[in-house]
């Protein structure tokens, strides 16, 4: 019979499945919205350590088989050059391309990559354009890109997913942003920066922006302690009230010119401003799932060509 597999007790320590957390992050309620820290500290919360590989054979607190993501940065950050590289053992992989969009699929598990930590500020991005997809920060007008406050969450994409910008959507009347689906991860402690996530896809919000539809997927880490108590919207909002509305004032006002304090929340509001169709409501984990496996229908139509390709690199 085959010997047991050992892992050393470091290994063990380092899983990203099973915890995939920042070392250095410390426990912040995922209800603690904190007020924006300066430049410096911000920038220096939002480097993310490199991601530790997991032993592929190991398997996540959920009972799910696990790869062997790690990453590697390229640049010093923040800058335009830096990128951040995923790998499986010493390839480096496409997260977009390369990583399966379900860890589970009856269990309603996805894979999540995490491209901005909670309480960072650096809009962080996988590169559509560029081979490999690499990790990114944004640019707008020639400069970096944050965002005006910083985000409460923990915030990534699914692999293999894409929202067709050619696709008007039959009750939403907008055309998909051209971009992997985003998920919002809601759980209890930040998760590094090019961290490979499994995460139970719970809710979903559909927000309009500037005329595009750009699903956000709500999910919670496997690893964090409530995961085997949601499994459901009404479960998510029971465990983390008042989240779900806050994800969504959050996203329909980052942009706007309007101003927020953890006492007043949003003020000043004139333009700028975010849209939700669906009457706004967090649709549960039956629509998810069905949003999920219909990007991930568009997402093979672009790799075999009945879409036509609009600068994006596919692999």
């Amino acid at each position: 019979t085959m010997a047991p597999l050992r892992v050393p007790l470091l290994a063990l320590a380092g899983i990203q499945a099973c915890a995939a957390f920042s070392p250095s992050a410390s426990f912040l309620p995922s209800s603690s919205l904190r007020p924006a820290t300066s430049s410096a500290l911000r920038h220096s919360l939002a480097i993310a350590p490199r991601a530790t590989v997991v032993p592929a054979r190991l398997r996540s607190a959920s009972g799910v088989r696990m790869m062997a993501y790690g990453n590697k940065e390229d640049g010093k950050f923040p800058s335009e050059e830096y990128r951040m590289f995923i790998t499986e053992g010493k390839k480096t992989i496409s997260p977009w391309h390369d990583i399966p969009t379900w860890a589970d699929k009856d269990k309603g598990i996805v894979n999540a990559l995490i491209e901005i930590s909670k309480d960072t500020r650096p809009k962080m991005e996988v590169a559509t354009k560029e081979a490999s997809n690499p990790i990114k920060q944004d640019m707008k007008k020639g400069k970096l890109r944050d965002y005006p406050l910083d985000i409460f969450w923990n915030y990534g994409m699914i692999p293999k997913t894409w929202e067709n910008p050619k696709m008007e959507h039959p009750e939403l009347k907008a055309f998909g942003d051209d971009d992997p689906v985003d998920i919002v991860e809601i759980g209890s402690k930040s998760i590094a920066r090019g961290s490979v996530v499994q995460c139970k896809a719970v809710g979903t919000l559909a927000m309009i922006d500037e005329g595009e539809l750009d699903w956000k997927v709500i999910g919670i880490s496997t690893a964090d302690p409530k995961a085997d108590k949601i499994n459901s919207v009404e479960d998510m909002e029971k465990e983390f009230p008042g989240q779900i509305d806050e994800i969504r004032e959050w996203f329909r006002n980052y942009k706007s010119d309007g101003t927020y304090s953890k006492k007043d929340g949003w003020t000043g509001i004139t333009e700028g401003a975010n849209g939700f169709g669906l009457d706004e409501k967090c649709m549960d984990m039956d629509y998810t799932k069905a949003v999920i496996e219909e990007t991930q229908e568009e997402y093979e139509a672009l790799m075999s060509g009945k879409v036509e390709n609009d600068g994006l690199s596919l692999k």
